[in-house]
């Protein structure tokens, strides 16, 4: 079994594009900061986590995530490998099955955390522009 869970803010706005077939397809980075102490001095290390929804679950990130906003996020890792300048590198995402919105502010309007359908992950589709 592979989950992958975080709290964290996005890093900038989600951006959102759509496959030949008409899927939806969301893009963000969040940004998660520990704090500890070692040797008496307060550390902070923030590391970054590359997310992608599919289908509904990403036209709503799309819709209702900004730079800032702080999210809950639930999925597995898939890790893709390409080629630029004759160097091969790899990229990890985060790809989503659950998101749910942390603002105090989101708590004012409709409940819009959402989950994605075990079955609509966006695997079937090619997807042109990772």
């Amino acid at each position: 079994m592979q989950k992958v869970m975080a709290i964290g803010n996005l890093g900038r706005d989600p951006e959102t594009r759509y496959t030949q077939g008409g899927q939806a397809v969301t893009n963000f980075s969040i940004a998660v900061t520990e704090r500890y102490k070692k040797d008496g001095q307060n550390v902070e290390k923030t590391e970054w986590i590359n997310c992608v929804a599919f289908a509904r679950l990403a036209e709503v990130c799309g819709e209702y995530l900004k730079k800032g906003s702080k999210v809950y996020i639930e999925g597995k890792l898939s890790t893709s490998k390409y080629e630029k300048e004759n160097q091969t590198h790899y990229k990890t995402d985060v790809v989503l099955r659950e998101m749910q919105m942390l603002d105090s502010k989101s708590s004012e309007k409709p409940d819009r955390s959402t989950a994605m359908p075990e079955s609509d992950t966006g695997f079937e589709d090619d997807i042109p522009f990772r």
